[in-house]
């Protein structure tokens, strides 16, 4: 009985808190709008055409009303970490880096200006096309990663901007 009021009571007191959805509003919503707005440059590479297809896909963006260019860099390193006494790399590190811009289409300003990344592990086993897949698969996974916090970082502006006076 003491935990339920003690529940009711910390529930209570959350509207206070000032936390509030992000996407609220749904599909209506500033956010939502912004996100839809937003046309990703083309990025070099297969790192930069997975991270491009992944942002398209959170972004679900209708590049006809296209109001903000999201420009993204990246940066894909391969470090080895483990070493054998014969020299040979057991273990791999892939970091993913990536320095993106949302440009404001009417005046060509930068408005957001951010990086985001990642990394994974990656064990080298004696199989050369395992090693070569589980390199990939990684690249994969951190490239939807990155494309999540970019995403997130570009709601979070457009729900500042929504609620700044004009």
């Amino acid at each position: 009985m003491k935990r339920l009021a003690l529940l009711l009571a910390i529930a209570a007191t959350l509207p206070g808190c000032g936390m509030r959805p992000l996407y609220g509003g749904g599909e209506g919503g500033a956010v939502r709008q912004t996100l839809r707005a937003v046309e990703v440059a083309p990025i070099e590479g297969q790192q930069g055409w997975l991270v491009a297809n992944a942002l398209r896909d959170r972004l679900i963006a209708d590049e006809s009303v296209a109001r903000y260019r999201l420009q993204v860099a990246l940066d894909d390193e391969i470090i080895g970490l483990g070493v054998r006494p014969n020299d040979t790399i057991t273990r791999e590190r892939r970091i993913l880096r990536a320095r993106y811009q949302l440009v404001d289409l009417a005046d060509g300003s930068v408005v957001l200006d951010a990086t985001a990344g990642s990394d994974a592990g990656i064990d080298v086993v004696g199989s050369e096309y395992a090693t070569i897949a589980a390199e990939q698969s990684a690249l994969e996974r951190l490239s939807g990663i990155i494309a999540d916090q970019i995403v997130a970082r570009v709601a979070l502006y457009a729900q500042r901007a929504a609620d700044a006076p004009q």
